[in-house]
């Protein structure tokens, strides 16, 4: 692999950001790892919950879980193992290694069983979107092993109105929602589609166990601006509060005497110019 790439781009991947383009746009390379950060953290994500990221490549997103996360809290699966070496070596350092000690595995067959646990979070972004339906099958069985029944399991899929019917890593699959959905049912999960944006134009679902007993945040904005409407009425009413203190009425009526004084003070001046 490493090879090929050094045929392809005229220079070894340790002299380039080769590693940033590989895995999708590199002008786009901070905002897809911030548009999974706050999807996850706004799903709930808290230091102290263990996350799998299912393809996390040169630790796009990881750069910022990590660090956020308590120590053995990441776990990161990708087959292509110098993209994780050029992620750490570029964008977090050996230090935050040490420090956060994230777990690392290059299984190529979705085996999410392979770190022995179970996790709160699963992130899958821009995976299935080059996957073929065996694979997304593979993944998803393999994900219900470690899913409990409030884990959340956050994907994106490129959409259409064919199914990709190859049996090859491609640039780019389409699947229709209904075929996620049975893929889904057959693993014994539950598919939910999720408003979110994407900067690929790829469609995000949530998986959950189909005896889910976690919560999941409305993101469609109505909750957002309920609250924003609601902390709009409790400032007005602490404003209301606040301007009718005696102390703060008081205030008012010596500036306005002040203003009142100064005008007529000014109006003084200017009589007393005009007049010499």
């Amino acid at each position: 692999m490493e090879k090929a790439v050094e045929g392809a781009i005229g220079k070894s991947v340790e002299e380039s950001d080769y590693y940033r383009t590989f895995i999708g746009p590199g002008d786009k390379y901070d905002q897809f790892a911030a548009m999974q950060f706050n999807l996850l953290t706004h799903l709930g994500l808290r230091e102290g919950n263990t996350l799998l990221d299912v393809g996390c490549g040169s630790l796009r997103a990881g750069r910022l879980f990590i660090p956020y996360l308590l120590p053995e809290m990441y776990h990161g699966l990708e087959p292509v193992e110098w993209l994780i070496n050029e992620g750490v070596k570029c964008q977090i350092g050996e230090d935050m290694v040490r420090i956060k000690k994230p777990v690392f595995s290059h299984d190529e067959n979705f085996t999410l069983t392979v770190f022995q646990k179970k996790f709160d979070y699963i992130i899958a972004q821009s995976v299935f979107s080059h996957a073929t339906k065996e694979q997304i099958r593979r993944c998803l069985h393999e994900a219900r092993q470690v899913m409990t029944p409030t884990t959340i399991f956050a994907a994106t899929f490129a959409e259409g109105a064919e199914d990709y019917a190859g049996d090859k890593w491609a640039l780019w699959a389409t699947y229709a929602m209904e075929t996620i959905k049975e893929l889904a049912d057959e693993a014994g999960l539950v598919c939910r589609p999720l408003d979110w944006p994407h900067p690929d134009l790829q469609r995000w679902v949530l998986f959950v166990t189909q005896d889910f007993e976690g919560t999941i945040p409305d993101l469609s904005g109505g909750e957002n601006l309920m609250l924003v409407k609601k902390e709009s009425e409790f400032c007005k009413e602490r404003l209301a509060k606040i301007e009718n203190h005696p102390y703060v009425v008081i205030g008012f009526k010596i500036s306005r005497l002040m203003r009142l004084v100064g005008f007529g003070i000014n109006n003084a001046m200017r009589w007393f110019r005009c007049d010499k």
